[in-house]
């Protein structure tokens, strides 16, 4: 599985973002599919996830009730509505897949997003 970010920029605080990640190959494989970030100086941290099939989602407390994540099954696409921004949520955002019983795998290249105050 190969997995494309983008969607990531500048903003300043309480505007919005959407970010996209588009999967490709053995997308069959895919059974959750997250977005992390890691800002700098800091470890990788989980933001959101949803099941392929449905259920979830899940989301870090740091960003429930202002980020939304959501599929579209029919282009094997996952998107990140990131709303409210803080400068807080500036960072390297990744995607990463997760097959049953597996950890978090095939991450994108991740996509910049840059909050301003």
């Amino acid at each position: 599985v190969q997995l494309q970010a983008c969607g990531g920029g500048l903003v300043q605080t309480g505007g919005s973002l959407k970010l996209s990640c588009a999967a490709s190959g053995r997308t069959s494989s895919i059974y959750l599919m997250g977005w992390f970030r890691q800002a700098p100086g800091k470890e990788r941290e989980f933001v959101a996830a949803i099941n392929w099939s449905g259920s979830g989602p899940w989301y870090a407390d740091s960003v429930k009730g202002r980020f939304i994540i959501s599929r579209d099954n029919a282009k094997n696409t996952v998107y990140l509505q990131m709303n409210s921004l803080k400068p807080e949520d500036t960072a390297v955002y990744y995607c990463a897949t997760k097959r049953i019983g597996g950890n978090y795998e095939n991450w994108g290249q991740g996509t910049q997003v840059t909050v301003s105050s």
